[in-house]
C-alpha cells in the first residue's frame, strides 16, 4: 500500500475536541480499508498567504494538521465527504513517491552505484569547463604589433 500525507487546514476557531473528532473519523475510515495511520502532526495556527472565502466569512488564519497513512490507492476517492465538512477550509492528499517497498529494497545497492556514477560524471564535466576556450581574448606580444613609421 502506498504512503500518503493528508493535510487539513481547519478554521481557526475550531476546538481541539472537534479536531480530534475529525482525525478520529478519518482514522477509522483508514482502518476500515485495512490501512494504517502512521503519524499525526499538528502545526498549530498558521497565517495564510491569501484569504479563503467560505459561507461564514473570509479566513486569513487556520489550524494546520497532517496525517500520514498507508492506504489502498482507491482511498483518495473515498475522502470526498471531507468537501462537506464545515470545520475545514481546505484538505489535500499527497502520495509519497520516494518510499521503498519491500520489492525495491534489494535494489538499493544498484541505485547507490548509479548515483556514484552520475556524481563522478558531473565532476568530470566540471573539470573540462576549467579550460579557457574563449576566442575573444588573445595574448599580444611585441612582435605582433605593427611598426609605426
Amino acid at each position: 500500500m502506498p504512503l500518503y500525507d493528508c493535510m487539513f487546514l481547519l478554521k481557526p476557531a475550531v476546538s481541539k475536541e472537534a479536531i480530534m473528532d475529525l482525525v478520529a473519523r478519518v482514522g477509522k475510515h483508514v482502518y476500515r480499508r485495512n490501512g494504517v495511520l502512521t503519524d499525526v502532526k499538528s502545526f498549530g495556527e498558521v497565517q495564510l498567504g491569501y484569504g479563503i472565502k467560505k459561507l461564514d466569512g473570509r479566513y486569513y488564519q487556520g489550524q494546520l494538521m497532517q496525517m500520514t497513512m498507508m492506504t489502498p490507492p482507491s482511498f483518495n476517492t473515498e475522502l470526498s465527504y471531507l468537501n462537506k465538512e464545515d470545520r475545514l477550509l481546505r484538505w489535500l492528499l499527497v502520495k509519497h513517491r520516494n518510499v521503498k517497498s519491500e520489492h525495491s529494497v534489494h535494489d538499493a545497492d544498484d541505485a547507490m552505484s548509479e548515483l556514484r556514477n552520475v556524481k563522478s560524471n558531473v565532476f568530470d564535466d566540471e573539470s573540462s569547463e576549467d579550460v579557457d576556450d574563449d576566442d575573444d581574448e588573445h595574448e599580444v606580444s611585441e612582435d605582433s604589433l605593427p611598426l609605426e613609421g
